[in-house]
Order: C-alpha cells, then structure tokens, then sequence
C-alpha cells in the first residue's frame, strides 16, 4: 500500500488535446483535494501525458519513469494518453506504474488513484462515448487564451496514423454542453478560446449546425474576444465555415489545414481523400473570403515510397502556399498501421537530407510572412510575463509571438505596432489610444 497522494504533478506530451487533458486531470485531482506542484520530482503523484504520434513515444515514457524513480523516490505514476491506451497491458508489466488510464478514461483517474493506494495496480482504456466530459469538475481559473475540446477521434483512417485506434472514432460533444463550457472558461477569465479535436472542422449535431454554426454561437458570449480552432481536415472545410472566416469579427485570421505532401501519388497512398489541386483550390477560396489570413499545415517527409520527384511536388506546393507557420516531420512508422509494413521505406539519411530542404523553405515562408507585419498595428493580447523586467509576452491575431514592454497585465487586449520582424517572434510598441 502507498499513503493517498497529497501532491500531484501533470506533464502533457504532444499536441494542444492532450494540454486540455492535462488540464482537465489537473482539475479533477485538484477537486480531490490534491495540491498540484511544478517539481515532478516532489510530487506525491506524477501523471505522464502521453502522445503515441512520434516514433520513440513509448520509449520516452520508460525513460521517463526511470527518471521519477531515481534515487530511491517511489512516487504514484499514472500514464494516462494515447500511449497509455495503445500500449496499456505491457506498460503495467514492464515499468509496474501505479495507474494506466486511456485518454478517454481519464475521468476516472481519481478512482484509479484510489485503488492504487490500496494496494492494486489499476488498468482503464475503455473507449466510451465522450462520458468522460460530463464526470469533469467546472471550470474554475484559466489561461487569458483556453483550450475546449468539441471532437475527439477521426474516420479517416491514414495510412500512418494510430488515431484512429488510440482515440476512437470521430464524435462530437453537444452543443449546449460545448456553450456551456465556453461560457465557463469566460468566466473563469479566457479572453480566447481555441477550439479542438482531431477532425475539428468534423464537428457537427443532429442539428446540422456545423462548426461554423457552433462559431456563430459562441461568437454572442459576452467576453469573448477571440476564436480560434484547430486541426482541420481538407474533407470537412465546408462552405459555412469559409464564410464564418469573412463573417465572423471573433474568428482570427489563422487556419491550420494540413496537407502532408504535395505528391497526389503520395497522397493517395496516405489516404488522404483529397489531391493536390484540390487542397489549392480550397485555400484559393479561403483567401477570397478573408484576404488577410495566416496558414499553417502539416507535412510528412519520407513516406515509403517517396521518390525525389514526389518530394519536389512537396517543395513547389510550399512556394505556392506560402505559409505563415508549419510542421514538418521525417516518417514514422507506428505499430499496427497500413504503411508500418509498406515497401520501398525511406533510408534516414534520406529522410534527414529532405527535412532539411523542406524547413529551409518553411522558415523562409515564416519569416516572410512576419516581415510583412513589419510596421502594421494590430491587437495583442497579452498571455504572460517576458523575461526582462516590464516585458510582456502576447499573440497577434495571425498566432505569431509579440514581446513588448507594457503596463498590460495578462488577460488584457492592447493595440501594438510591430516594430521588429523576428524569422520567430515580433517585437512591438504599445499604442496608446489619445483621449476622447
């Protein structure tokens, strides 16, 4: 047996879902009575966030757990997330964690949590139908820019992806219960709020409302300033939803819209559903409808099979897209995946050598894109505390990082004039409004 834990620390690998995870397993040990601590090594329990995209995941979390371990220390681990979920059985039996808990099971960690004090090694990875949510605690302090997932899981089923098997199929939470939680995070002091799922743009009720729709309804909180979403799939980049970015003040002008490669014959055997034509056709329409947007994609390098043709096809798309910000990744097979045991996979020095291309473009496109701020005044609002004494850091309406010197506090919307262009980062001056 091991004494109840009195403190807790959560660190979160991976994408912007999992921080909203951590998050709301923060909250539901916190509810418990927990004190959370920034220290892993002194907390009473460490929660590891997993993320199974990246080849090595499940190698991290071993290192990880040898690392709390160290010195003699037997703090509660609990590895929760997709790793937790894909790999469940073998990491009790290999590391001997405390808890196992898939990311759509985490509501029962405080349970878990219990049962491990008393005695017994606790496994949950059941994929239930987005009960999870309704088991969370409210709302109560948040960041000025919040995290709210709508969708979890994806139909989509390419080739490379364990999504699909690690959080489930594609389902939408409810509006009102979406609203509400919006609502919520206003209250509890988020000025923005982004919101997320794995086929976000996926997002839809027995309504038909769409995403857009849900948009619009947010748009009418009282202390909402700004809304943003992300990931998007090309497949569900409907009309209503192009038009929400013209329509819709509180929608920033930013668009994460991965294509993965810029090769229809890569493409197809990703099973992406979508070629490279139509991807430009589709942000041809975005930019119709808000001129001034920033993009932002995905891409793969060394997909098996890519050939130096297939790789020049992913280099001309970037220069005909131009993004203001990217990912870029070299290949990684995933365990149980289609394209794990496709032939003709990619050397690594092959893979190295054509990542290498790919981020030279990307950084040129990124910092061409902030450049053209050079000069312009726009909102910032302010997330927290730079370095240097009186600095403030904020994201501009385009997601770019603005470091000014200010009275701001955080949480406040202030009107900047960009006065350096970083390849990074802007550096701004506060323009003070001239009384009335």
């Amino acid at each position: 047996m091991k004494p109840t834990p009195k403190t807790f620390h959560v660190k979160s690998f991976g994408c912007q879902m999992n921080v909203y995870d951590g998050e709301r397993m923060g909250e539901l040990m916190a509810a418990q009575g927990m004190t959370a601590t920034d220290d892993a090594n002194a907390a009473d329990l460490v929660v590891l966030n997993t993320c199974h995209i990246r080849e090595k995941a499940t190698e991290k979390v071993y290192s990880d757990i040898g690392r709390l371990r160290k010195h003699g220390r037997t703090p509660m681990i609990a590895v929760a997330g997709c790793v937790a979920q894909a790999e469940g059985e073998e990491i009790v039996r290999r590391a001997k964690v405390d808890v196992v808990v898939g990311p759509q099971a985490y509501h029962n960690l405080p349970d878990l949590v219990r049962d491990a004090a008393a005695g017994t090694a606790t496994l949950d990875t059941d994929m239930p139908a987005l009960s999870k949510f309704g088991a969370l605690p409210a709302r109560r302090k948040v960041s000025p820019g919040a995290f709210l997932t709508v969708q979890e899981g994806c139909d989509k089923f390419c080739t490379y992806c364990v999504v699909p098997y690690t959080r489930g199929a594609e389902i939408s939470r409810p509006f009102d219960a979406i609203v509400d939680e919006a609502r919520a995070l206003v209250d509890a002091g988020a000025r923005e709020i982004t919101l997320l799922g794995q086929n976000v743009n996926a997002w839809d009720d027995e309504a038909g409302t769409g995403l857009h729709g849900l948009i619009r309804a947010l748009d009418r909180i009282e202390g909402l300033h700004r809304i943003r979403y992300t990931t998007s799939h090309p497949n569900d980049m409907r009309e209503g939803l192009i038009r929400a970015h013209a329509e819709v003040e509180k929608l920033m002008p930013f668009l994460h819209l991965p294509v993965q490669a810029g090769s229809d014959r890569i493409l197809k055997a990703m099973n992406r559903s979508h070629t490279r034509d139509s991807y430009l056709r589709l942000l041809e329409r975005v930019r119709a409808a808000r001129p001034d947007i920033a993009l932002s994609g995905d891409f793969i390098v060394g997909f098996p099979g890519e050939t130096e043709e297939d790789f020049a096809d992913t280099l001309s798309l970037v220069d005909a897209v131009g993004y203001a910000q990217c990912f870029s990744f070299k290949y990684s097979p995933r365990a149980g995946t289609p394209a794990a045991d496709m032939a003709d996979q990619i050397a690594p020095e092959v893979m190295d050598e054509r990542l290498q291309r790919l981020q030279a473009a990307l950084n040129r496109d990124q910092a061409a894109f902030n450049a053209a701020t050079l000069g312009r005044t726009c909102t910032v609002l302010i997330e927290r505390k730079g370095k240097l004494p009186g600095q403030m850091l904020g994201k501009s309406p385009w997601l770019q990082s603005v470091h000014l010197t200010t009275n701001a506090q955080i949480g406040d919307l202030i009107d900047v004039e960009i006065v350096r262009a970083d390849p990074n980062s802007l550096a701004g001056m506060e323009r003070v409004k001239a009384a009335a």
